[in-house]
This record gives structure tokens, C-alpha cells and sequence, in this order.
């Protein structure tokens, strides 16, 4: 029996999703529940199980393909054996494959580099790019040798031949056909175009933005366009902070099974300060302000494939102990790239933290289509004066950025001074249930 492999159902905020790298091949066997493929969406990398045991029969559509909600990208038989199908498959293309067909119409420059495959080998999607960014003939492409499985064409395919070509090493980019060989090659730039033949080592590679990255770009230019952003700084003392952690974290982590960490302090003190000044947590929505009743914390996370804001529902039910463990899970997560997709949506204030990575300062910018965002730094020792005296504390720079539309400069200072205050006096953890 024949079984189609689908692309599974995507959230409504997600309308199509990449396909990222096959684990198996045409012809191999697999078993139920085995991950076949990964699928990157704007937010997630997801793995794809395979719905049957049996055979790969077909691969329909390749690493890099976009697909959309209930595509079918292969095809599971689950009665043939590996052996059978290695043969059944090798006749097989992909259901995009277009073959390049000759005619004395054609120009040099003809479709042959934005066809899926020519003369029976399938073209790879990195092959396939790199031929056109290097405007290669039909006939060229026609003397390439796949070395991928059944005769496909792979990138390194394509550099092999133009290196043998040009005598050059090519990576992607080819040089730009707006500018004339004679003029690249005038007499007074031969020293250095000698120079440059001779470097091996001067090359440039051109890689695509993850789905992730592009969504973070869209996201951060969106949110500076059509935001009023502005950003007011404070300084908080961290001593009484340092000094609980350091009195309980040994006693907390027995109790509740989870290291007694500092973000757990901000988030507490993000909700005092929220639930003083609603505004802070409210968005806008055309000409409409919306106020939530509800503390949704968004945590940014550094991971694998960039920044991912997971977010604490409920935050203000939530005890020191619950916020950690949450954090420490969205932690690990993100590193194994297993966060869903609801765990990735909503929210209704973040917090970042460039102290981590040894940030003095920043300007954050506002997560759409939340108003405000708050970024901590790494605490240091610095002098400050206290009741005239020159001292040393650990001190911490505090940033809020928020939407001048609808905050005013007067609730965004008294806010973060709310925070600031929370931060210098902390509830201790034995006093929470």
C-alpha cells in the first residue's frame, strides 16, 4: 500500500514552511514514527514521523522546497522491501522535475538553469542556483555529471565544472554581468587582479537566511516603522538580590529541583511594576488600545537557529520557583529546537537579557505588537555614592523601550523606577508558596 507522507497542519499564523534536510533517501526503509524530515517555519524547526513503516518509495519535493499545510512531499510503501525499491526508484524524479528540451530557438542564455533537471538528472536546488547566478549555458549544463544519488546534480557538481571552466575556485556569487570583463581587467588594476589570482584563500560565501532569520528581520523593521520607539535607562542595585540567592539557593534547589536563578527576579518585578501601570502591558490595534488583564512574559532565547522569545503565561500566579523551572525548560528546548509553536505566539511585555553576553547597555527593540520591552545588562561592581559616600556595588543598567503612541515618558520612567524598587527589595523566597 501507498502511503502519502503530508506536510502536517500549521498554525494560522504560519502560512508555508521549508523544508530543511532529509534523513532518509529514496529506497530506504523506515519505521513508523521515525523522523524523515525536518521543516523549518518562521518560528520552529518541527520533525516530520514517518506515518507508516515501510519503504521511501519517492521524494516529491527536495531540501530547500517550500511547502504549504497538507502538501504531499514523499510517498511510503508499505509493502516493498529496501532492495526492490532501491531499483524502483531509480527511474523515479520528483514531481517538479521539468526535463530541458533542445531547440534551435533557444539563446545562449537559455531556461536550461531554471529547469529542475536536465537530461534525465535531477537538479538540487543549490545547483540549480548557482548555474543561474553564473549564467551558464545549455550546453555547459548538459556536460555536468551528477554525483548525488540516481545521477543528481549537487552544487559541488556545479563548482567542479565551473572551476574547470574559469580555472578559478567559485563558491556562489559570480562576478556582477554589469561590469565589463575589459574594464575589470584595465591595465592600471593587473597588479592587483595578479594578486587576487594568486590568494586562494579571499573567497566569499553566500548563504541563505533561515526562515527564522528572515521572520526576525521582517519583525524588527516592522516594529521600527510603525512604532514610536523610544527608550528610558535606569540603575538598580543588585546586592539584595545577590544576597537571597546566595543565602537560598542551595536550600531552593532541594526543594523545588531547579537552580534559583536571577531572571526569575526580573520577571516578578516586570509584573509589580505592570500591574501599577497597565498601559505598559496593553497594545494597540488599528485606532483601539487593548489593556490584558493577564501578564504574558516573553523570555528571549538564545538558540541554535537565533533568538527565540518563549513566553511565561500567567506569570503573576506563578512563584520563583515556577518561573525557574519554566525557564530552565525553555532553555533546553530551544537548544534541541523542540519549542512549539504556542509556546512561541502571544505575549504581552518581554524581557532580553544582553548580560549574558557581557552587554553594558542597549536600546531594545519592541516585540510587535507589544508596546513595551525591558532589557537587563550585566551587573558589575561600580562606585555610587550612598548618603555621601563613594561605595561599591553591583549594579545593574536597566533599558525600557516602549511605543511613545500610546505611553507617555511619565508612566515609562515610573514604571521601570517600579521595577528598579522591586529589584531592591525582593520577597524572599521562603515567604512564597
Amino acid at each position: 500500500m501507498l502511503v502519502d507522507v503530508k506536510v502536517p497542519e500549521l498554525s494560522e499564523s504560519v502560512a508555508e514552511a521549508t523544508l530543511v534536510t532529509w534523513h532518509k533517501k529514496a529506497g530506504e526503509k523506515v519505521e513508523r514514527s521515525e523522523n524523515l524530515i525536518d521543516i523549518e517555519t518562521d518560528k520552529v524547526v518541527m520533525e516530520l514521523p514517518a506515518p507508516n513503516a515501510g519503504v521511501l518509495k519517492v521524494i516529491h519535493k527536495q531540501d530547500g522546497a517550500t511547502v504549504v499545510s497538507g502538501e504531499v512531499i514523499a510517498v511510503i510503501d508499505t509493502e516493498a522491501s529496501a532492495d526492490e525499491s532501491k531499483e524502483d526508484t531509480e527511474d523515479i524524479k520528483p514531481i517538479t522535475d521539468v526535463h530541458l528540451k533542445s531547440s534551435p530557438m533557444s539563446a545562449d542564455k537559455d531556461i536550461a538553469a531554471k529547469n529542475e533537471s536536465h537530461a534525465g538528472s535531477t537538479l538540487m536546488p543549490a545547483a540549480r542556483r548557482l548555474i543561474d547566478e553564473n549564467n551558464m549555458k545549455s550546453s555547459e549544463v548538459a556536460n555536468i555529471k551528477g554525483s548525488g544519488l540516481g545521477g543528481r546534480i549537487l552544487k559541488e557538481d556545479v563548482q567542479a565544472a565551473l572551476t574547470s571552466k574559469t580555472g578559478n575556485i567559485v563558491e556562489n556569487a559570480p562576478q556582477s554581468a554589469s561590469q565589463p570583463e575589459e574594464k575589470l581587467q584595465s591595465s592600471a588594476q593587473q597588479p592587483m587582479q595578479s594578486f587576487n589570482q594568486s590568494s586562494t584563500s579571499r573567497k566569499d560565501r553566500r548563504v541563505p537566511m533561515s526562515r527564522l532569520r528572515q521572520t526576525i528581520a521582517q519583525r524588527l523593521v516592522e516594529s521600527q516603522s510603525t512604532a514610536a520607539i523610544l527608550t528610558t535607562f535606569n540603575e538598580v542595585n543588585m546586592q539584595a538580590v545577590i544576597d537571597l540567592r546566595t543565602r537560598y539557593k542551595v536550600p531552593f534547589e532541594k526543594e523545588h529541583g531547579v537552580k534559583l536563578g536571577f531572571m526569575s527576579f526580573f520577571v516578578k518585578a516586570v509584573v509589580a511594576a505592570l500591574k501599577k501601570y497597565p498601559i505598559i502591558n496593553a497594545s494597540v490595534e488599528g485606532t483601539d488600545i487593548v489593556y490584558h488583564d493577564y501578564y504574558d512574559i516573553g523570555i528571549a532565547v538564545s538558540s541554535p537557529r537565533g533568538l527565540v522569545v518563549p513566553v511565561i503565561r500567567n506569570a503573576d500566579q506563578l512563584t520563583l520557583a515556577g518561573i525557574e523551572k519554566q525557564i530552565s525548560d525553555f532553555a533546553n528546548r530551544a537548544q534541541e529546537g523542540k519549542l512549539t509553536l504556542e509556546e512561541l505566539s502571544g505575549g504581552t511585555f518581554s524581557i532580553t537579557n544582553g548580560g549574558v553576553f557581557g552587554s553594558m547597555l542597549s536600546t531594545p527593540i519592541i516585540n510587535p505588537p507589544q508596546s513595551a520591552i525591558l532589557g537587563i545588562h550585566a551587573t558589575k561592581d561600580r562606585p555610587v555614592v550612598e548618603n555621601g559616600q563613594i561605595v561599591i556595588r553591583p549594579m545593574n543598567y536597566l533599558a525600557l523601550s516602549y511605543d511613545h503612541r500610546i505611553i507617555d515618558g511619565r508612566d515609562a520612567v515610573l514604571s521601570l523606577v517600579a521595577m528598579k524598587e522591586a529589584l531592591e527589595y525582593p520577597v524572599s523566597p521562603l515567604l512564597e508558596s
